[in-house]
């Protein structure tokens, strides 16, 4: 009888494992795919439906009293209040979405990590201070500083990024901060600190491997709560510029047209609604793979 060889699996392969089994992560997995596709393809099928996203079709998309045209084969989604095809804007408002979203994750995960690393592993004063700056920006209200922010810089995309990402890194550094501070004991960090490694070898070759597995969770929970946020600019003025497409600002629209145009506010809302959870459900899941006993991954230490 030949022995069966017992192979060791790391943490990671383990995590994965648990994600191809897991039905909820495929589902959510191949419709961010889809979204990010159609997305991609927006150009694409713009010129298919030879429709603009900001081009104003008066005499086909709006019915002669000046209402909104429902979905027909000239405009698969109907029109806005001006005319303006809803499914190429829908698409192109994904692009924003994603593009704001995934950016200022990307910014917020960054230096949320680097920063609650270095107060984490530092200690002493330069902890207090990097600590207590996260809390000043955790506590800052939002819509006042953006509404701030906009006055002074203009609305934009690039200053829908910048808030976004400044209001979401403090979160990130609270919850790296706690996890340096539990690992910087270990003894793989005190034999790296007896070999003359330095502090920060001993923080980015260490320790942030360490802490990976968690900054990545939270990076798939952050998005949705990013594209949530910049549409919630745009609703209130303060995200993308018209006509620029964005879910926030169709939906802003759509106020007026309602009761008598349910396509204009039922196709970005979804569109809205969908995403999110999307990203919410694998972001759930990804939790789950890397925490199954649902330990607390994700927390305010202190």
């Amino acid at each position: 009888m030949t022995d069966k060889v017992i192979r060791g699996r790391g943490p990671w392969e383990l995590a994965l494992e648990r994600l191809r089994r897991d039905r909820a992560a495929t589902v959510s997995a191949v419709a961010i795919l889809a979204i990010v596709f159609l997305a991609i393809s927006a150009p694409l099928i713009a010129t298919v439906v030879g429709h603009s996203p900001i081009a104003q079709y008066r005499q086909s998309g709006l019915s002669p009293s000046g209402i909104p045209v429902a979905p027909n084969h000239m405009f698969w989604f109907g029109t806005d209040g001006l005319g303006r095809d809803v499914l190429v804007r829908v698409l192109y408002g994904a692009q924003v979405s994603l593009l704001v979203a995934v950016s200022s994750s990307l910014l917020a995960v960054i230096a949320g990590a680097v920063i609650g690393i270095a107060a984490g592993w530092y200690g002493g004063w330069i902890d207090t201070l990097l600590s207590r700056l996260m809390d000043v920006v955790l506590s800052l209200p939002l819509l006042i500083f953006a509404l701030a922010l906009v006055a002074v810089a203009g609305a934009g995309l690039t200053i829908s990024i910048v808030v976004i990402a400044f209001f979401s890194w403090a979160s990130v550094g609270r919850i790296v901060r706690g996890q340096t501070l539990s690992l910087r004991e270990n003894d793989y960090v005190g034999a790296a600190r007896l070999m003359g490694a330095s502090n920060a070898r001993i923080m980015f070759v260490e320790i942030l491997p360490n802490v990976a597995a968690t900054v990545i969770v939270y990076a798939t929970l952050l998005i949705p709560s990013a594209i949530a946020f910049e549409a919630t600019l745009s609703f209130l003025g303060l995200g993308v510029v018209p006509p620029t497409p964005s879910w926030g600002n169709m939906l802003y629209d759509s106020i007026a047209y309602y009761k008598v145009a349910w396509w204009f506010v039922v196709f970005p809302g979804v569109s809205l609604l969908g995403t999110t959870l999307a990203f919410n459900v694998l972001g759930d899941s990804v939790r789950d793979a890397f925490d199954p006993r649902h330990e607390q991954t994700i927390g305010g230490a202190e």
